[in-house]
Formats: structure tokens, C-alpha cells, sequence
């Protein structure tokens, strides 16, 4: 079995939706701390000027904040008033946009429900069945290290791979892995481009313009242009 953890990214790059699909289990690692200036409350989408922050506030953020512990405003006004202005042209804003809109308007304000629901309600309008669970759900020993944090999750689901981003490069060695029977493997997404309202080709946007553009198979196929290694 595969697993995959990350922390929640709201309406992350395509990348993000490539880690989820690329493991049979993902689990949005929401009981560390509040990375400000990070991509948990915020991302980009494009412009008629190219590409622009949008940011959905969370009163209160801090780093000394676990991210359970803490909920998005509900005022996004501003954020869904920028997406009917820059999106309102492309071909599938009707579809795309109620969905969006349903996701960041959720009762339940806390960052990685939000994220939980938006991952799931995305992979079901691309007709693929994913599982997300939150790991302030979850019993193990969060004193332990990072590394022995993941070694945990993983022996707790019974996973022999887990699979991480690459950045995890620097940070976690393959041997260290394997001494606890779990074979360690990084997910390279691979260039992808597609039609926007723009040109030229502006990359590593959210997600929210790839399904702005393309259709549910276009989507499928670009999620799936990735190598696992």
C-alpha cells in the first residue's frame, strides 16, 4: 500500500493532485504548525496582467499555531468576486465555479476540512475515487521526529511505500526507510501545458485554472504526467 501525506494546500498546483493520485492512501497532515507565508491559505491564479496571489485570511495565524487549531474567515468575497472576473470567459467557469464556490463557502471553517472537502469534491468531478483522512484524527506519537512521525503513519496503515514530494529529497534518505521495511520514493511531476485565456504558457498555477481550461479528461491526463521514482 501507498501512502502519502502533505500538509493542506488551498487549491494547491497541479503537483499536489499528482501526490494524491499517485498513493492509495493521503493524508492531509494538518496537526503541525501554521507556515505563514505559505501556500495553506493561499495560491495563484491568472490575470489579464499574468499571474496573481489570492489569499483567503485566517484571523489569528501564527506559526506557533497548529493548523487544526485554526479556521478560515468566512468572508471570501474577494476571493470568489476574483475568480468571476478572471475566469467568467473560460470554458468550464460555469461547472467549476459553483464547485469552488461550495468548498470555500463550507460551514465547517477549520483550514484542513476546507482543504479535505475541496480534494475529494475535485477528484469526484474528474469521476477518480480518492481517501483523505486528517492526522489530528489519528493516534501515534507526535513527540517523535519528523521522519519517525511518517515511519509511524505508515506502519500504522500498513504501507510499504510512501511516496513524497521532491523536496523531500534533502531531507529523508531511502536506507533509513528500508530498515523499517518501507521503500521510500519521490513523485517528479512532469512539464504539462494546456489552453489558457493568456500566452504565453504561465505554469505551477492553482488548480483552479487547469479546471478553469480543461475538461475532466484533459485534467485526468495532466495529473497523471508525472513519474514516480
Amino acid at each position: 500500500m501507498k501512502l502519502a501525506v502533505m500538509q493542506p494546500y488551498l487549491f494547491p498546483y497541479i503537483g499536489y493532485f499528482q501526490l494524491i493520485h499517485a498513493a492509495d492512501l493521503f493524508l492531509i497532515y494538518d496537526d503541525t504548525s501554521f507556515i505563514k507565508q505559505g501556500y495553506i491559505n493561499r495560491n495563484s491564479m491568472l490575470t489579464a496582467n499574468g499571474p496573481a496571489r489570492f489569499t483567503v485570511p485566517v484571523p489569528g495565524a501564527s506559526s506557533n499555531k497548529k493548523i487544526s487549531d485554526l479556521k478560515f474567515s468566512p468572508d471570501v468575497k474577494k476571493f470568489t468576486r476574483s475568480l468571476e472576473q478572471n475566469y467568467s470567459k473560460t470554458r468550464h467557469f460555469p461547472t467549476i465555479f459553483p464547485i469552488i464556490r461550495e468548498i470555500i463557502e463550507s460551514k465547517d471553517r477549520s483550514i484542513a476540512s476546507v482543504c479535505q472537502k475541496s480534494y475529494q469534491a475535485i477528484f469526484s468531478h474528474l469521476g477518480i475515487e480518492k481517501h483523505c483522512i486528517k492526522t489530528s484524527e489519528l493516534d501515534y506519537d507526535r513527540t517523535a521526529s519528523a521522519q519517525d512521525r511518517l515511519v509511524a503513519l505508515c506502519q500504522k496503515f500498513g504501507a510499504d511505500c510512501y511516496i513524497n514530494a521532491p523536496g523531500g529529497r534533502s531531507l529523508y534518505d531511502k536506507r533509513d526507510f528500508l530498515e523499517q521495511d518501507i521503500e521510500l520514493k519521490f513523485i517528479d511531476p512532469l512539464p504539462v501545458e494546456y489552453q489558457q485565456a493568456n500566452s504565453p504558457f504561465v505554469p505551477n498555477l492553482s488548480i483552479i485554472d487547469v479546471l478553469m481550461n480543461c475538461s475532466p479528461r484533459e485534467v485526468v491526463s495532466i495529473i497523471k504526467h508525472y513519474e514516480v521514482n
